[in-house]
């Protein structure tokens, strides 16, 4: 499983990379799709929605279940990956590249703090 280190990470298996300036890009990890198994549908929030970190923000459906997918910080949804609603697979095929799915606006920068570096998400998924 390949997990970048120059992201950050949830115990609920998204991956948060900085952009410029207070910006973010989310998506799901590897792991977090090879447990899913084949993506089918995606449902994503409106750009303009608010978030806090824990809240539910859409969900991920596969062949095997419905997932909730959870803000991983505090912000505003500025942009969507509509490419991702169009061919769900792209999470499958690529869950850090292409298959991000919304990005954040954050409302304060020291909330990345709070999120897991590679090694300790490796950890966690390694159980």
């Amino acid at each position: 499983m390949t997990t970048p280190e120059e992201l950050r990470y949830t115990e609920e298996h998204e991956w948060v990379a900085t952009r410029e300036g207070s910006l973010v890009r989310v998506g799901i990890t590897e792991y977090a799709q090879d447990q899913l198994g084949d993506v089918v549908f995606v449902d994503l929030p409106e750009v303009g929605k608010q978030v806090g970190a824990g809240d539910p923000f859409g969900e991920v459906e596969s062949t095997k279940s419905v997932s909730e997918l959870f803000a991983p910080v505090d912000g505003e949804i500025v942009a969507v990956n509509s490419a991702v609603s169009d061919s769900p697979e792209l999470i499958n095929s690529d869950p850090y590249g292409e298959g991000w799915l919304v990005e954040i606006r954050l409302d304060d920068p020291a909330g990345l703090e709070a999120l897991l570096e590679a090694e300790a998400y490796q950890a966690l998924i390694k159980g």
